[in-house]
């Protein structure tokens, strides 16, 4: 495995999107090839991933607005989990955004994913106090 998760590049885009899958992190509504694409198409975002002698071992989707720094699809290969891939993948988001002059990081976890929401406040992260709307433009 490599050590430090690294940039995904598009010949990565099938291998992404099968763990995306594998992770249960894919909805009807989004099409994870977009999402690829459009994250490795600018400067204020990509996906950092980490490989293995078996493949793409996780990814993490990360980005900011000008003012603040998001996460999305942070996936380890269901066989790989509980190892620290995770963290290490957090560890190299925050540092991206750090890297961007970007101070602080958001996510969004489903309400009934009460897996992630342990996994992401073992590594210090908060509730926040608000209130996610939404509206569909397509």
């Amino acid at each position: 495995m490599t050590n430090r998760p690294a940039p995904l590049v598009p010949a990565d885009r099938g291998a992404t999107i099968a763990l995306w899958h594998d992770c249960g992190l894919t909805r009807p509504w989004n099409d994870p090839g977009s999402d690829f694409d459009r994250a490795l198409s600018g400067p204020a975002s990509t996906i950092l991933g980490l490989h293995d002698a078996v493949g793409l071992a996780g990814t993490v989707m990360v980005g900011h607005d000008g003012h603040r720094g998001w996460v999305y699809y942070l996936a380890v290969a269901p066989a790989r989990q509980r190892h620290g891939l995770g963290r290490a993948l957090m560890t190299a988001a925050e540092a991206w955004l750090l890297r961007h002059g970007v101070p602080k990081l958001n996510l969004m976890v489903r309400a009934d994913n009460a897996v992630a929401q342990g996994f992401y406040q073992a590594i210090g992260y908060t509730l926040s106090d608000v209130t996610v709307l939404q509206k569909g433009l397509a």
